[in-house]
């Protein structure tokens, strides 16, 4: 059994979206998500111009040795393009196993460990009066689970808005250049838990309450915010302070009981193992797809489980329905599985991507559909071509550059 040609798919159906269809001599093929928000065509030249050549006459089922050729083989470890396109190619391959085997996918990793998956969605409003009618929507619509975003009084264009009427929160905008937002963090400090307050009083003790800080704060600033929120008993205090410092997430720990969740734009184990062994977050938040597949991911859950933290990815619309679909077989088969994003789609996504899964009151279903339960409508490709897109940038009010 082997594979025989390897294509990527770059097309827009509402956003712009990046697969990989790894084909077999068998006649059956395997899908991989390879969208990267605002860097889609770096991506999609890699796989095509570096991957795939040594792809062409390997075992499907090989998913380790492959996995570990692409990551081991090229001096240039890491990095969101590379081990976002080694990730597709990984999902790829373990959706084309799963169909030939005529399993689920999750049957590979371990089985079932639950039998309906958690979901969170976005509450966002432009006031206090606005969020708190948001958020109750959403309580109405079945959703458990709700991250709280809103307006700041004094700021116009911020992380986490769409002003649009009836619109889905979508960052990516069409453009040449990024669009550029302003930031206070005096402003927001101030805001955040007013507006928790607020939102609690709203919907009651039921409903989980979660809320992202986008990278935006210190150490100090974000152990000052977990603080003041202990008394609204949030679900989680997401991505406080950017990343890159694993060690400032020990301070944090130091100042509040808030549980804190991170790693949306981490690529590896290396960019959590520290986070993990000394117990400094509760939520790992990486996606499958940009975390290298399906292969790594396993593991990072298992170190996770070892040390109390749940694994609960990031799940946003710039991730196609067959990473989404990669990331709740593996959720599926782990234990320590805590909550999974799920924004929904545009229609046009829908019609693109046939899928298996269903959300139904608060919690995603997986069925016995083989492999990931994720097709890809080709007939779509060329009606919805790709169009150059960024995630915005963002500015002090003073014009220096910051975290977006």
């Amino acid at each position: 059994m082997k594979i025989t040609k390897v294509q990527v798919i770059v097309h827009c159906p509402a956003r712009n979206f990046v697969t990989v269809k790894v084909h077999s001599d068998q006649g059956v093929y395997g899908l991989g998500d390879a969208t990267l928000n605002g860097r889609e065509l770096a991506v999609s030249k890699y796989i095509e111009e570096y991957l795939t050549p040594s792809l062409i006459g390997k075992s499907p089922f090989d998913t380790e040795d492959i996995w570990q050729f692409f990551y081991k083989g090229v001096y240039w470890r890491r990095g969101a393009v590379n081990m976002t396109a080694i990730g597709a190619i990984d999902i790829a391959l373990w959706d084309l196993k799963a169909k030939l085997l005529n399993v689920p996918l999750y049957q590979l990793l371990g089985g079932k460990s639950r039998n309906k998956i958690l979901t969170y969605c976005h509450g966002h409003g432009t006031s206090f009066e606005d969020t708190i009618e948001k958020v109750l929507e959403k309580k109405e619509a079945g959703y458990e689970a709700i991250r709280v975003q809103s307006g700041i009084p004094g700021l116009d264009k911020i992380y986490g808005m769409n002003t649009k009427k009836g619109a889905k929160y979508e960052p990516a905008i069409a453009a040449e250049t990024p669009f550029e937002e302003e930031w206070d963090t005096s402003k927001y400090l101030n805001h955040v838990p007013r507006l928790f307050e607020k939102v609690r009083e709203a919907v009651g003790d039921e409903v989980h309450l979660l809320h992202d800080g986008h990278h935006r704060l210190t150490p100090i600033e974000a152990a000052r915010l977990g603080k003041e929120l202990e008394p609204f008993h949030l679900f989680w205090l997401e991505d406080l302070v950017a990343g890159e410092m694993q060690e400032s997430f020990r301070l944090i720990r130091n100042h509040t009981t808030t549980p804190l969740a991170l790693g949306e734009v981490f690529n590896t184990m290396f960019d959590c193992k520290t986070l993990l062994e000394e117990e400094l977050i509760d939520h790992l938040r990486m996606a499958v797809s940009h975390g290298g597949g399906i292969t790594p991911m396993k593991k990072i859950a298992a170190l996770a489980e070892l040390h109390h933290v749940k694994i609960s990815p990031h799940g946003p619309s710039d991730i196609s329905p067959i990473g989404i679909a990669a990331a709740l077989h593996l959720v599926t088969a782990i234990n320590n599985f805590g909550v999974h994003e799920y924004m929904g789609y545009e229609e046009q996504t829908l019609e693109a991507f046939p899928h298996a899964f269903k959300w139904e009151k608060g919690y995603l279903h997986l069925d016995e559909t083989p492999g990931l339960g994720v097709d890809i409508n080709m007939d779509l490709v060329d009606k919805y071509p790709y169009k150059k897109a960024f995630l915005p940038v963002n500015r002090l009010t003073d014009g220096t550059m910051f975290h977006w």
